[in-house]
């Protein structure tokens, strides 16, 4: 950092009376970690980061090369909109560095850097808007509802709406700007969307809105949670990603030409992704719960298909309207909330790029409705399917080629075995339903 910007942090700390800096990170799992430092250690972390043992965070270094590095990105830093007295905190965004001060290859803000510096090779920008979905409960331990609304429904003396206003209002103060937020399907369900923009700075806006969502919740004794799916016979809560490529202020996704308006890089990039998704379903879905989600009925995505109109279709793209050419664009619906979003974008990327590189194909869409097709209807237009479980996804991930190079050898290891030990542990557990269903009968 120039003498002339670690003057300029310096006086904002001052100025803004920041007495606490919160250095933010992720694990590999998306998990948000910090170091807090006092202002008066501002000068020595610009120069040089904050060492941290890293042997205790989930999918970083091993007990003999834990010590690390956290080095701010001060593009990323904001002043916490509630204060604790007069003294105020702030937090900033760190890349991960070894003891060498090189980018270390656990840190998935890293992961992702290295694809977007990929496609800028390419000549091409990834951005991504993301709608995050998620739940309000009476409590932590309760799941009991504080609604019964539904899609875009408005209520009387709606406590949900009343959360979300708050939240965008918080965000607004950070400096976020959010496009839209409203009642999802399910009771208590509720969505906010961040304003499209680029995946590195959008990952950060993740980490960011579902930490805000938590705290105004919590400040009015509620309890939000992006669980994929906290409810038996309700909708899950999805990350639908809104995705194109620009290449300048230009849509790279827009053809004039073409009858669908999708040029070729667009054809490409949807194609990449439909080849490589179940190699990479393991990363946008990671958990056990996130397959109680992808299942027939609920709006999930479960066949592997792309559309315009068709919102049973994995990848939906919106139909252009004129003059609008910005806008063209694949929506992705099977992420969901609680993927780390680093990760979630970097894959997401690498298989699209995979896709324009190497000339795929993109099938013809699949506008009817796929949950009315039987299996031989399915089978003669050649649909595959999402994984059904955790297990059977990183099992596509184990094998993929793709997915090792675009993670590294080292998040890949971690974050296959960290699944395979989650699944393993959800094997042996004895759940509600089966004793219900057989404990009395068998």
């Amino acid at each position: 950092m120039s003498t002339e910007h670690q003057a300029t942090m310096t006086k904002l700390v001052k100025d803004e009376n920041v007495k606490h800096i919160q250095l933010w990170f992720t694990d590999i799992l998306g998990n948000l970690k910090m170091v807090e430092i006092p202002d008066r250690q501002l000068h020595n972390v610009i120069e040089s980061g904050a060492a941290f043992d890293g042997s205790s965070i989930s999918g970083y270094a091993e007990i003999e090369e834990s010590d690390i590095v956290a080095m701010p990105d001060w593009s990323t830093f904001k002043v916490l909109p509630w204060a604790q007295g007069s003294e105020r905190t702030a937090f900033v965004f760190c890349d991960v560095l070894d003891r060498n001060y090189e980018p270390f290859e656990g840190d998935p803000r890293w992961v992702l850097r290295r694809q977007l510096e990929r496609a800028r090779k390419m000549g091409l920008d990834f951005y991504v808007g993301p709608e995050l979905e998620y739940f309000y409960f009476k409590s932590p331990e309760e799941r009991e509802l504080i609604d019964n609304g539904g899609y875009f429904d408005v209520l009387p003396a709606d406590l949900g709406n009343d959360l979300r206003k708050q939240t965008m209002r918080t965000l607004d103060k950070l400096g976020i700007p959010m496009e839209a937020s409203h009642h999802e399907v399910a009771p208590s369900q509720h969505e906010i969307d961040p304003h499209y923009d680029e995946a590195l700075l959008m990952a950060d806006r993740v980490m960011i809105t579902r930490l805000i969502v938590k705290e105004v919740a919590a400040h009015n004794g509620v309890h939000a949670t992006f669980m994929p799916k906290p409810l038996h016979g309700e909708n899950g809560s999805g990350m639908h990603v809104h995705q194109s490529l620009f290449r300048g202020g230009d849509n790279a996704f827009f053809s004039a030409a073409d009858p669908d308006h999708l040029s070729d890089i667009a054809k490409g990039f949807i194609a990449g992704q439909l080849k490589h998704m179940r190699e990479f379903t393991a990363v946008v879905n990671q958990y056990v719960n996130s397959y109680k989600r992808l299942v027939p009925g609920y709006e999930a995505p479960v066949y592997i298909s792309w559309a315009h109109r068709n919102r049973t279709a994995l990848i939906r793209v919106p139909l252009y309207v004129q003059g609008k050419e910005s806008t063209v664009r694949a929506e992705l619906r099977n992420p969901d909330p609680a993927a780390n979003p680093y990760l979630a974008f970097a894959v997401m990327l690498a298989a699209g790029l995979e896709g324009i590189e190497q000339g795929y194909e993109l099938p013809p869409s699949v506008e009817p409705n796929i949950y009315k097709m039987n299996a031989e209807q399915r089978d003669a237009i050649g649909l595959g399917a999402l994984p059904n479980n955790l297990y059977e996804a990183i099992c596509a991930t184990q094998e993929s080629e793709l997915v090792r190079r675009t993670l590294g050898e080292h998040v890949f290891e971690r974050f296959v075995t960290n699944k395979l030990n989650e699944w393993y542990e959800y094997r042996e557990q004895v759940t509600d339903w089966e004793v219900k269903k057989y404990f009395s009968l068998l």
